[in-house]
């Protein structure tokens, strides 16, 4: 899921890993999934890079040989070569556009690679020994097939020997089926040695490569761990850090961690560093703290090794309010009641412990699936949280220099000139959002931010029911203009008085769980981790 404009999702796939242990290193160490698919990425390279050869083979055996003179002792160029590097140009670009389509499943294309590795092997033993070689001590093409392929795309060691010593048989094979052609080849067992030895030996050293590949990858794996957590695919990234899907090492439980480099708080300079490991902070502690079914759930925050800051939370499967009215338009009155009286549960409660939200936007409220039930919202990204004791220089150094606290679309008045800000700030943001969900649209528009915070302060907002497709109460109507009045005394006062004057909104159709369940079923959502603003 994306929550804010920083943050640069990446889908979210888990495809099965390729975990089996090397020949010289023992056990099952499952591969990240962003490491599985680059390995998948090196396949195609290789597919790509081996057709660059066959190309060059024909230009040079069907186009240069014929207009170029030839040293006499060169061996002859057979017109069944050229058809066998054609079957191998042909099975280069197949392999690299069918492995192109396997990103949900980089271990299929692993796997295809090592056929094609086999394939082009036999391809070049065949054309190779057409004409057996008359100095067997020179180097094989084969040979350096076995040895370059695991460098580009590697694979497991045991599974790298296994199909090394494959590819050395074809040079065997090939020998045979010379002879089979009446081909008087007649070598003495000393050349009969080196024709065949020095491909098994390269087929050995293949595994040199592909051990210390998988070395490194356990490496980075094992640096990826957190506390009692696994790093596996990357989530999002912003400006500051990174959010990655991960699995506790013992309860096997899926979370998203939000993490915060110590060279990315260098880069942002102190000022802007100091700002976001206070706001790292205080969303931790907020979530911590909060504990109702609507807030994001926090497993665990702390500090690494390295001094990367980590935040951990639940995993959710949906996707967030700003992404829902963009794909499907606006909703229904009866929908938008219902979740937005979730919204008011989550946020509710933070107004009775002295917290103010203080960035309510679609893009931080979810809409997911949870264990049987659907359209179950969970409120997210605490990061700009103030408790109402803060003193207001307190509360400044929350904001980097030359910048205001939340999101220009959703600001409140008081918030924009720098006034006091309490809970009828989240009041005022929560009618933003309930407008925007009933319209498709935001209050105010304007072309750019400083003119939207503008808006804010003077402009008179439309009521809902004019822009939205489907109808809207009156008595929502009402309640929505009220939530967006300019002075925070003629709003309801917190999130708990909102969700009260929501309860007692009438809709011609009250939104049921069978409705919720008919509309996920119709539209499926992918998968999108609860990735929150690092970057902001």
């Amino acid at each position: 899921m994306k929550t804010d404009p920083d943050i640069t999702i990446v889908p979210a796939t888990s495809p099965p890993s390729d975990s089996s242990g090397g020949l010289f290193t023992g056990g099952r160490t499952p591969l990240p999934a962003d490491i599985l698919d680059r390995a998948r990425a090196r396949v195609r390279v290789a597919a790509f890079s081996f057709a660059g050869l066959w190309v060059f083979v024909l230009v040079m055996n069907e186009g240069l040989r014929r207009i170029l003179p030839t040293p006499a002792a060169m061996p002859s160029w057979n017109p069944a070569e050229s058809v066998f590097a054609v079957i191998g140009l042909v099975l280069a670009l197949a392999v690299a556009g069918y492995v192109g389509r396997c990103e949900s499943n980089p271990t299929r294309a692993i796997n295809i690679g090592l056929a094609f590795e086999l394939a082009t092997a036999v391809i070049v033993a065949l054309i190779s020994e057409w004409q057996p070689r008359t100095e067997p001590w020179a180097v094989s093409w084969v040979c350096i097939i076995i040895l370059v392929y695991p460098s580009i795309a590697p694979a497991s060691p045991r599974k790298t020997l296994f199909v090394a010593l494959a590819a050395a048989t074809t040079i065997p094979l090939a020998l045979v089926v010379a002879e089979l052609r009446g081909v008087d080849t007649n070598p003495s067992l000393f050349e009969r040695l080196w024709l065949v030895l020095p491909v098994y030996i390269c087929a050995f050293l293949a595994v040199v490569p592909a051990n210390v590949i998988r070395t490194l990858t356990r490496q980075v794996s094992k640096a990826r761990e957190l506390g009692s957590y696994q790093l596996e695919e990357l989530l999002g990234k912003g400006g500051m850090g990174e959010v990655y899907k991960a699995k506790h090492r013992l309860l096997a439980r899926p979370a998203a961690v939000k993490l915060i480099s110590p060279s990315a708080l260098e880069a942002s300079g102190p000022g802007a560093g100091r700002v976001a490991v206070e706001r790292f902070r205080r969303e931790a502690e907020a979530a911590a703290t909060l504990r109702s079914p609507h807030t994001i759930d926090l497993y665990d925050y702390g500090v690494a090794e390295d001094g990367t800051f980590y935040y951990v939370m639940e995993l959710l499967d949906g996707v967030d309010l700003q992404e829902l009215v963009t794909r499907h338009g606006p909703l229904p009155a009866e929908r938008v009641i219902h979740l937005m009286r979730q919204v008011c549960d989550s946020l509710g409660e933070a107004h009775q412990r002295g917290l103010v939200h203080r960035d309510v936007k679609p893009s931080n409220i979810f809409a997911c699936r949870m264990g049987l039930a659907v359209d179950y919202v969970k409120v997210l990204d605490f990061g700009l949280v103030k408790k109402g004791t803060d003193a207001p220089a307190k509360q400044m150094t929350l904001t980097a220099e030359g910048s205001v606290s939340g999101t220009p679309a959703f600001m409140a008045p008081e918030a924009v000139s720098g006034g006091p800000v309490g809970p009828p700030a989240d009041v005022y943001a929560l009618g933003c959002v309930t407008y925007w969900l009933l319209t498709g649209r935001h209050v105010f528009t304007a072309p750019n931010p400083m003119m939207m915070m503008v808006q804010h302060i003077q402009a008179i907002p439309e009521p809902p029911s004019r822009k939205a497709p489907h109808p809207v109460p009156r008595d929502l109507d009402d309640l929505v203009l009220r939530c967006l009045a300019k002075e925070p005394a003629q709003r309801p006062p917190d999130a708990v008085s909102m969700a009260k004057l929501l309860d007692a909104c009438s809709a011609r159709h009250p939104w049921t769980d069978a409705l919720a369940q008919e509309w996920w079923g119709v539209h499926s959502t992918s998968t999108l981790e609860a990735a929150e603003t690092v970057g902001a």
